[in-house]
């Protein structure tokens, strides 16, 4: 009988430990979010949902990866909210991102709203680090603000140069954007802008970012929510036209981290600061629209873009 017990016994002990040697197990799965090991030698980020932001992601991965004893893992695809929370929660440490959307999307506020003396940059670095534990870096040189095309044949018809130009005749035309600009995060969406400008559409739909242009190509839409660096403008041969109103505000694109980021590679990577400012006023609005041009008209694949535009400027062999 005593046999018996101490084998029981034994079997629990055993039994026992290799749970807990389960539990301690620090792998994780691609999408894991949660940071583990001791040395922090990975910096995770959750990718954009268009191209510029894959393009301007993995730039940062290859100067990262070239320069320091870091790795990048680019996880899974995200809007700019859901990235904003993952950030300020503290399961990732950077994401590519636009001090507009900061302002707007973020802390919903408007460009009004910044204190006189200071750039919208300026404020909403000053107001996320406080609020938020978070803050951009250098601004890297392009703009990415949203703005309206339209075909140019309908821009000819209607005589259109500004959005204001619009009011008249927008009851006679379709309206098109994807599901992000239809919701409710801050004054830079749908609802809060056409009140601005007291637009009133025929028709109004909400489109997969990736289905948009060809809706639009297609004869389905009259009128369209674009971005500024947009390649796929030039495909369609759109007319953007002003912003009259001033409206949407700046989008200056940077990289925005937490406070504790530097902080927290630095063993591993002390210049990690210097390698992530070489991409400050990297860009202009031309180059990212070329860009983006090569990966959503010409089918290039965003990684060989990314790292053909770092040879090209002598940050990679």
């Amino acid at each position: 009988m005593k046999k018996k017990l101490v084998a029981l016994f034994l079997t629990a002990i055993l039994l026992f430990a290799l749970l807990a040697g389960c539990g301690n197990n620090s792998g994780s799965s691609s999408g894991d979010s949660s940071y583990t090991g001791k040395d922090n030698d990975t910096i995770k980020l959750y990718d954009g949902t268009y191209s510029e932001l894959y393009i301007r992601h993995h730039i940062m991965k290859l100067l990262i990866e070239e320069y320091t004893d870091l790795k990048v893992e680019i996880m899974d695809e995200m809007n700019s909210g859901l990235r904003f929370d993952e950030l300020v929660k503290g399961d990732i440490d950077m994401s590519a991102s636009y001090d507009g959307s900061l302002l707007t999307t973020h802390m919903k506020l408007t460009p009004e709203d910044t204190p006189e003396g200071m750039t919208l940059y300026e404020f909403v670095n000053e107001k996320a680090l406080a609020d938020h534990g978070v803050y951009l870096l250098g601004k890297q040189g392009l703009s990415n603000t949203y703005c309206i095309g339209v075909p140019e044949a309908i821009a000819e018809e209607y005589n259109l140069k500004t959005i204001s130009d619009l009011i008249p005749v927008a009851g006679e035309l379709r309206f098109g954007a994807e599901h992000d600009f239809f919701t409710e995060l801050g004054p830079a969406k749908f609802a809060p802008f056409t009140k601005a400008y007291g637009l009133d559409f025929k028709t109004v739909s909400q489109l997969d970012i990736n289905l948009k242009y060809a809706a639009m190509e297609a004869g389905e839409l009259d009128v369209m929510i674009v971005y500024t660096t947009d390649g796929l403008n030039r495909k369609a041969g759109l007319k953007v036209l002003e912003d009259d109103l001033g409206y949407f505000p700046e989008y200056n694109a940077a990289i925005m981290v937490r406070k504790d980021f530097f902080e927290k590679y630095k063993e591993t990577a002390p210049n990690l600061e210097e390698v992530m400012a070489m991409t400050d006023n990297l860009f202009t609005d031309e180059i990212m629209t070329d860009m983006t041009y090569l990966v959503d008209v010409e089918q290039k694949d965003f990684k060989d873009v990314a790292r053909n535009f770092l040879v090209e400027k002598g940050l990679l062999k």
